[in-house]
């Protein structure tokens, strides 16, 4: 549920839905904890607040495995990842 905070005036749930709506179509990947909606004569002015970002764990492609840490690996794959040509990016 978002909580939604309207200031200067009142607004319908049609309306309402109609800002919370557009919210979501400008920032689909973010969920939208609550929204403010400031009423200034035919302005309309919104605020959206976010909720935490998800937390992730990074994975990486290391000799031919994807991994998150190297901690698990035994010492002849760490010793495989630690012996492996790095190649660096050449500038023109």
């Amino acid at each position: 549920m978002v909580d939604v905070v309207v200031k200067n005036g009142t607004l319908d749930q049609a309306e309402i839905d109609a800002y919370l709506e557009y919210g979501h179509q400008q920032h689909p990947h973010k969920e939208i904890k609550s929204m403010e909606v400031t009423l200034d004569g035919d302005y309309v002015d919104l605020k959206y607040y976010f909720g935490q970002a998800r937390p992730f764990e990074r994975i990486r492609r290391i000799t031919g495995y994807l991994v998150g840490t190297t901690e698990r690996w035994n010492d002849a794959k760490k010793a495989e990842e630690r012996d492996r040509v790095k190649h660096s990016l050449v500038e023109e």
